[in-house]
């Protein structure tokens, strides 16, 4: 059952990211039609951007991701000892390498894996989660972040961040037609006649200006709800018992937002650090549901 979940996921992952890198070209095409008066320059356009933003992410993502969120490096097992050896150890439960351990100065308990592969990830814990998790539920919470860095969900996760940047980049750029781009179009859709198809690229355009990055959040949120149901049962895999991570949880449900933390990375975060009340842009599966699953297993 577990496995076949695991197969299940990877799939509905790779969908997800096919679908993410079409609505990139989407919105190229708009920005393109917008400004240049062509789909095909907006395209190629938005191609080359999403590749360069991908490249930058995937490189350098660490040190991206913990500048956004505010994480200092934890050099050695003298500065915070129990979070040190419980990411060891379950580094070498899950065989994977010792990661780099990063502290996030909130009181709200929290955590995340981030960087390209298992050789050069990271993982963050927040001061909150250690302040109230015991050395179980520690345990049971960096389980989960070593199941995301052996599964590679960390690198899946770093590219629907750098296409999500990408889109936001390409929407602010397209919101400004009205003063680059519309005077060019308008004369030469009065050159070609104007008609039916001209208004249509129109709507199209503005539409895609103003549902991209729902549609782009969307998608990023159901990556990260695929992954977190399968980084749950890694978790319960890896400490050979699912209570630890179901008590984590529970603590997890209760916290309060964290004070200051980059929108763009919550979905990398074990539990939602913006606390959304709408499910439908929640970045996470509901704790209730994510417990559920736990105590099937």
């Amino acid at each position: 059952m577990l496995y076949q979940q695991i197969q299940s996921n990877k799939r509905r992952t790779i969908v997800l990211l096919f679908v993410f890198f079409i609505l990139v070209a989407l919105v190229g095409a708009a920005v393109g039609y917008l400004l240049l008066n062509s789909l095909e320059t907006g395209v190629v356009a938005a191609i080359v951007i999403g590749a360069i933003y991908t490249i930058i992410m995937v490189s350098n993502s660490t040190n991206v991701v913990m500048a956004m969120n505010h994480g200092h490096e934890i050099k050695n097992a003298d500065q915070y000892p129990e979070l040190w050896h419980t990411v060891e150890d379950m580094a070498m439960v899950a065989q994977v390498p010792m990661p780099r351990v990063f502290i996030i100065d909130d009181d709200s308990p929290n955590a995340f894996a981030t960087g390209n592969n298992p050789e050069h990830s990271a993982v963050a814990a927040t001061t909150g989660l250690l302040k109230i998790m015991n050395r179980s539920e520690l345990e049971g919470v960096i389980a989960h972040e070593m199941s995301h860095v052996r599964n590679y969900d960390i690198r899946i996760s770093t590219i629907a961040l750098a296409l999500a940047a990408a889109i936001t980049l390409l929407t602010n750029i397209g919101g400004n037609w009205w003063l680059w781009g519309s005077g060019d179009r308008r004369r030469n859709d009065d050159r070609n006649g104007g008609g039916g198809l001209q208004i249509m690229l129109l709507v199209f355009s503005i539409l895609m200006m103003v549902l991209a990055p729902l549609a782009a959040a969307a998608i990023q949120m159901a990556i990260s709800r695929n992954r977190e149901y399968l980084a749950d049962a890694g978790s319960a895999e890896l400490t050979r018992n699912p209570q630890v991570l179901i008590s984590a949880l529970r603590k997890l449900g209760n916290a309060q937002p964290m004070k200051d933390v980059d929108s763009s990375s919550a979905a990398l975060y074990i539990s939602n650090p913006l606390k959304n009340k709408e499910r439908l842009f929640d970045t996470h599966p509901p704790i209730e549901e994510r417990i559920d699953r736990l105590e099937k297993m």
